[in-house]
């Protein structure tokens, strides 16, 4: 626990403001945001949800719409056509079985079209503040170099394990931090080691160091 304690209050210390970073303006367009985010950046997700949610602003908007539209809305993201029938189906979903309302526990949620896990995690804490703590890549990569994790832990596992190292409580911030970090700092090819404050506790250093010493040699 010293360990995770001293890791969440360099972070606090490094992102205090942590947030998540895709825009939306409710908890629909929050859950679409989300599901449209999947091994896509939210910097490409943000270029095409302020267009659709204009022209899809509701769930029962954008299950009448025309797939084939939507799709051209998000074309730029990856996977966009699968999507476009995933947001159309959730959003019948959300109209038929839940009165167009986004539901707030996960069961429900992820019964929903496109919906699974982490999706629902980033739905249940940040739409509904319910202790949630979701693992994407960013957070799943730094969980592996700062010891929470092994290298062959499933997504599963390394949630479980950051639950029960982390206070319930701090399960909202921790998930922010971790994705800052991973994003900012602790990057998947090219990591800040130089600067890290927690260089000293990362398992991936001398992982680091060799490399580096061997492009030096």
């Amino acid at each position: 626990m010293k360990h995770a304690a001293y890791i969440l209050e360099t972070m606090d210390q490094m992102f205090p403001d942590a947030t998540v970073e895709l825009f939306h303006h409710n908890h629909f367009e929050l859950l679409v945001a989300v599901v449209l985010s999947a091994q896509t950046t939210d910097v490409a997700v943000n270029k095409v949800t302020p267009h659709l949610f204009e022209s899809y602003p509701t769930p029962i908007t954008l299950m009448n719409g025309d797939v084939k539209d939507i799709e051209k809305h998000i074309k730029t993201i990856g996977l966009y056509r699968n999507k476009a029938k995933n947001i159309k189906a959730l959003s019948k979903a959300l109209i038929e079985n839940f009165d167009g309302q986004v539901p707030s526990n996960r069961t429900d949620l992820e019964s929903l079209p496109g919906v699974g896990r982490k999706t629902a995690n980033v739905v249940l804490s940040n739409a509904f503040n319910i202790p949630a703590l979701a693992v994407d890549t960013h957070v799943q990569r730094v969980s592996i170099r700062l010891g929470f994790a092994k290298e062959n832990d499933s997504v599963l596992v390394v949630e479980q394990k950051l639950m029960k190292k982390i206070p319930k409580d701090k399960w909202q911030q921790a998930h922010h931090q971790f994705i800052f970090f991973g994003r900012y700092h602790c990057l998947s090819r090219h990591p800040k080691c130089k600067t890290c404050p927690l260089y000293d506790i990362c398992k991936y250093r001398d992982k680091a160091k060799y490399r580096h010493e061997s492009k030096s040699s």
